[in-house]
């Protein structure tokens, strides 16, 4: 049976709640999603989500989607979680937001755990907010590489993009057209210090990337797993269906302003 890959489709695959544990204490909540059985994975993400003072979490809707149709698509695990003081359907996680500062610990501890799951490949997915903990605390040695989705450069520094460039590593930003924070000329700019920026302007976009989910999914996968672009946009086996009605709410306030 073939099935219109929407919204709320979860294809097979292996997920896992987990707990990250940071160097300062804390406990965070978060999922890992992989290929089905008897797949390796080929590359792995690790998500870091939007601001959590406006909504923002693992949940966010283009990371939603990228655990439910990735490991099955392109082989790709995931791996989402809940940044300090920031819930979701999956939990809450201990501590308080810290304007990009103590979450260093977070993303620390998200990349160890990908580290010790012995997943391949590893590339940073920041989205909004999550642009600037990538390129402000991301720089890992186990990083391969950092996709971008609408930065808004609003706490990383030259300084930040500078340490990007002397890596080396691949960074890709997708950046909407009609972005509320950051259009592409201005990131063209933005990015200047940072070399080796692929920066791609989305035609019609804008900062939710509501529908344009498609796009991103297509655009990662392009960097990470080759193989698998384009993705298709049926499905022809089992699926389950999502409920995407507990996240509504917050979709829309996940994008307010920038406080």
């Amino acid at each position: 049976m073939s099935t219109p890959l929407r919204a709320n489709v979860i294809l097979p695959g292996e997920r896992r709640d987990i707990e990250l544990h940071t160097a300062d204490g804390l406990r965070l909540v978060g999922e890992l999603a992989l290929p089905p059985a008897g797949r390796a994975p080929v590359g792995a993400l690790v998500c870091l989500h939007p601001l959590p003072t406006h909504g923002g979490m693992m949940d966010s809707h283009l990371l939603r989607k990228a655990a439910w149709r990735l490991p099955a698509l392109a082989d790709l695990a995931v791996l989402r979680f809940n940044t300090r003081g920031t819930a979701s359907v999956r939990g809450v996680s201990e501590g308080e937001f810290d304007r990009a500062g103590a979450e260093r610990f977070d993303v620390a501890a998200a990349i160890e755990h990908a580290e010790f799951a012995e997943l391949p490949n590893i590339w940073l997915l920041g989205w909004s907010f999550g642009t600037d903990l990538v390129l402000r605390h991301g720089l890992d040695p186990a990083v391969a590489g950092a996709i971008l989705l609408s930065p808004p450069l609003r706490y990383s520094t030259d300084a930040d993009l500078v340490r990007w460039a002397e890596s080396g590593k691949p960074v890709t930003a997708l950046v909407p057209e009609l972005d509320d924070y950051l259009r592409p000329d201005q990131a063209r700019q933005r990015f200047a210090p940072l070399r080796q920026a692929e920066i791609i302007g989305v035609p019609g976009a804008k900062h939710l990337w509501v529908g344009d989910s498609e796009t991103v999914l297509d655009e990662i996968v392009r960097r990470v797993a080759p193989s698998s672009y384009p993705l298709p946009r049926q499905w022809e086996g089992p699926v389950e269906f999502g409920d995407s009605s507990a996240y509504a709410d917050r979709t829309t306030a996940a994008f307010g302003p920038l406080t």
